[in-house]
């Protein structure tokens, strides 16, 4: 049986990581500076996280949402700790797709509506509804419609009053810095407007913090940058730092009902265990503040690089846009210099997502190897 043949793949077999490093079938070792698209949060086998995943083997491994699992809520305790969040309620899915999926329906079944406000170079997941949402023509079959979702320029505010006024929206989505577009945030005043917006319109506002949350911008989630509260916060990749775990976070306003939402797989005590051990490593070591620490080094360190247009982003999400196209440019760091590093929608910008607990050595190691591509 063959592979389907969807993902064009670097040519490298990577077998073993550890830490902030990766590596090949050959033993040969990659400085990861990518993350596998930001879902390595605390590092590559790091040993709390092995502990706490082989305890949990050895007692139960996965039992479905028809009994109580504790651990489900020894991870909402932790995690409404450290994010601020105690008093939203938990939903526990298996990916972002799932979340965001999950969180447009809560938002519809609250005001029986439909049309959602979306943005242009948004992604938000592959599922129906999320690839509904998603800017990009490409990954939207005809069955997955998108007639209901009006998509905006973001920080276009004009715009944004306009489709209020004009049709009753259900909810608006966004992401509070955008991914895979290339390291694009909304503005401060914008953010607020939405959440104005959809507080006197009875629309929910919703926070895709998929990629951005759990740190990775140096706060626990991005859009706490701007001081504005989301109805509801979705959440994947660095929660379960490569193990799949999703969820969302829900305003304690709106209240649940039996069979509302649903998963089979999602807050298993295996995945709850995994991301338990994400929020003890990012709260035991500091890393939101290593992240601050070396996110701003890299972000100044970057914009003296040679032939460097704009550097985006905060924390350790961040955009470096060159002033040509990066595939060559990624190609030599990834085979000449053994560092993965990520693309995006913009072809000039270099992606950088390294994990959580990367070291300014390391970071030099990257910094220096751009330049000397490029001298």
């Amino acid at each position: 049986m063959k592979l389907f043949d969807v993902y064009p793949l670097i040519n490298v077999n990577l077998v073993k990581g550890e830490g902030c490093y990766v590596y090949d079938d050959k033993d040969t070792k990659y400085l990861d500076f990518y993350g596998g698209h930001a879902v390595i949060s605390v590092g590559h086998a790091h040993p709390h996280y092995i502990k706490r995943l082989e305890q949990q083997l050895h007692q139960l491994s996965f039992y479905s949402n028809s009994v109580h699992l504790e651990i489900q809520q020894q991870l909402a305790d932790k995690l409404g700790q450290l994010s601020g969040y105690n008093d939203y309620q938990l939903f526990l899915v298996n990916s972002g797709a799932e979340a965001n999926e999950n969180a447009l329906k809560v938002a519809s079944f609250h005001n029986n509506r439909k049309k959602v406000i979306a943005f242009k170079g948004a992604f938000h997941g592959r599922t129906a509804g999320a690839v509904a949402v998603t800017d990009n023509p490409k990954i939207k079959p005809p069955i997955n419609d998108d007639s209901h979702v009006i998509f905006i320029d973001l920080n276009d505010e004009a715009t944004l009053k306009n489709a209020f006024e004009k049709n009753e929206i259900c909810a608006v989505i966004i992401e509070p810095i955008q991914g895979v577009n290339g390291i694009y945030e909304p503005t401060t005043s914008f953010l607020k407007l939405i959440q104005q917006l959809c507080t006197s319109n009875d629309a929910l506002f919703i926070a895709d913090e998929v990629q951005c949350g759990y740190g990775r911008s140096g706060k626990f989630f991005a859009h706490q940058l701007a001081e504005v509260q989301p109805d509801i916060i979705t959440m994947a990749k660095g929660m379960g730092n490569g193990f799949p775990i999703g969820g969302i976070l829900i305003h304690p306003k709106y209240a649940a009902k039996y069979g509302m939402l649903g998963t089979t797989f999602g807050g298993s005590p295996l995945a709850c265990a995994a991301a338990l051990a994400v929020l003890e490593i990012i709260e035991n070591e500091l890393l939101i503040e290593n992240t601050i620490a070396i996110g701003n080094y890299l972000i100044e360190q970057c914009k003296a690089l040679p032939q460097v247009k704009e550097v985006r982003g905060k924390g350790l999400m961040i955009g470096v846009e060159f002033e040509f196209a990066i595939k060559e440019l990624r190609d030599k760091l990834i085979h000449e210099h053994k560092i993965f590093t990520g693309n995006a929608n913009q072809p000039n910008t270099l992606r950088l997502l390294p994990t959580m607990n990367i070291t300014k050595d390391a970071a030099d190691l990257f910094l220096n190897a751009v330049k000397n591509i490029l001298k």
